[in-house]
């Protein structure tokens, strides 16, 4: 089995195992985050939809909300809820979307399922908005986010077993390094007991760095 298929075969459950607890965690996440109406966000691993509700009201329903996720069933689902949200398939690692498309990307419950992150944060660098240095302007945002700390989302992954058992969040250093290489910086990195957070900005890479 690989992850789209396991993926497609937990879309049934998916919202049942969403608690109210988590809805609230996710509110006060993408509440800090500052987005503001108007803006262009891409959900990746979006799944059955989750954040997009979240956003609406986040932003107003001002702005463009675009869905990427592997799983059709997931995707099916998702439509399903009617939100005026754009839902893609395809993987992080080959986003069927322009260059600098995006002020924010957000990665909610995703990332330790990247198979190969650095190919995937590279590609969410493109689909980010290029800084702006002339107008003041600062590069797109990438948000990285989890309902639990770093350790319990690896050892629940773990617990899984199957595809995802290996299927963790880096340390934070090799996660600075991800980043860096990617041409995200501005990076900070929150990891506590309800909640982990990391938050880069594109920045403009220069040719030949090697940070890590």
């Amino acid at each position: 089995m690989n992850h789209r298929q396991f993926f497609d075969q937990a879309a049934a459950n998916w919202d049942a195992q969403e608690v109210e607890e988590t809805r609230t965690r996710l509110r006060e996440i993408v509440a800090g985050l500052g987005v503001r109406p108007g803006a262009t966000v891409l959900d990746v691993g979006c799944g059955t939809g989750v954040l997009f509700p979240i956003l609406l009201e986040t932003m107003n329903g001002a702005g463009r909300i675009v869905g990427l996720d592997i799983s059709s069933e997931m995707l099916r689902r998702a439509r399903a809820k009617g939100y005026p949200v754009e839902c893609v398939q395809g993987d992080a690692e080959h986003i069927p979307l322009p260059d600098g498309m995006f002020d924010w990307v957000i990665c909610n419950a995703v990332f330790p399922h990247f198979p190969d992150k650095a190919r995937a944060l590279a590609e969410i660098c493109r689909v980010l908005r290029s800084p702006e240095p002339a107008e003041g302007r600062a590069g797109g945002r990438l948000v990285i986010c989890h309902t639990n700390s770093r350790q319990a989302i690896n050892e629940f992954h773990r617990s899984v077993g199957g595809v995802v058992a290996a299927d963790t969040i880096p340390d934070e250093q090799e996660m600075l390094c991800l980043l860096q290489e990617a041409g995200l910086g501005k990076v900070e990195v929150r990891d506590e007991p309800d909640r982990y957070v990391v938050l880069a900005c594109r920045e403009s890479k220069r040719v030949g760095e090697r940070p890590c």
